[in-house]
C-alpha cells in the first residue's frame, strides 16, 4: 500500500513538473488536466479511512456555482483569479484542519488534499495570461463543512468546471498538431 501511494505521488509529481515547465502543456493537454485530478483516489482512500467521519474544524469550500453569462463576460485573467482565490481558500482551511487532526489515515489524506490544491494552485497562477485585474473578489458567499467527502466534491467540480472552461478559453493558444 505504502509502495503504491509512493508511485502514485511520483506519478504526480512528474505531471505538475511538466505542467510547471510548460503551463502551455497544461493548457493544451486535456489528458494532463484528468490525470493530474487524482479526487476520485482520494475519495477511495476515504472509504477506506473509518478514522475520519467529522473533521474537527470547518474547511471553506471553493465557489463552483458560475453564472454563465457573468463567466463569459470576465478577462481570462478575471477567472484565473477567481479560480486562484478559491484555491487559496480551500488550502489554507486544510492545512489548518489538517494541523487540528491526529495523525493517521486523516491526517495523510488531508496533507495529500493540501499537496494537491497547492499544486492547482501553482499551475493556475504561473499561467501566462496577461492584463489587469481589479482586486480579487469571491464570486460566492463562502460556505463551510466538516465532511472531507463534501470537500472533495467541491474541490472535483471546480476542477472538472471553471478550471476547465478557463482552459477552453485558452485553447487558442495551442499549437495546430
Amino acid at each position: 500500500m505504502a509502495l503504491s501511494r509512493l508511485l502514485l505521488l511520483c506519478m504526480v509529481a512528474s505531471e505538475v513538473w511538466d505542467a510547471e515547465t510548460r503551463p502551455i502543456d497544461f493548457v493544451c493537454d486535456r489528458e494532463s488536466r484528468r490525470d493530474l485530478n487524482t479526487v476520485a483516489d482520494m475519495e477511495a482512500a476515504l472509504a477506506n479511512c473509518d478514522v475520519l467521519k467529522t473533521l474537527p474544524s470547518p474547511i471553506q469550500l471553493p465557489c463552483i456555482k458560475v453564472h454563465k453569462a457573468s463567466w463569459e463576460r470576465k478577462s481570462a485573467q478575471e477567472k484565473r483569479r477567481d479560480i486562484a482565490v478559491s484555491l487559496g481558500a480551500l488550502t489554507g482551511s486544510v492545512r489548518v484542519v489538517r494541523t487540528l487532526s491526529q495523525p493517521g489515515c486523516s491526517s495523510t489524506l488531508l496533507e495529500r488534499l493540501e499537496h494537491t490544491v497547492n499544486n492547482y494552485l501553482h499551475i493556475v497562477t504561473h499561467l501566462d495570461i496577461t492584463g489587469s485585474v481589479e482586486s480579487p473578489v469571491l464570486s460566492c458567499t463562502p460556505q463551510n463543512t466538516h465532511s472531507l467527502s463534501t470537500v472533495l466534491w467541491t474541490f472535483s467540480r471546480l476542477l472538472t468546471g471553471k478550471l476547465e472552461w478557463l482552459m477552453a478559453d485558452l485553447t487558442h493558444r495551442c499549437p495546430r498538431r
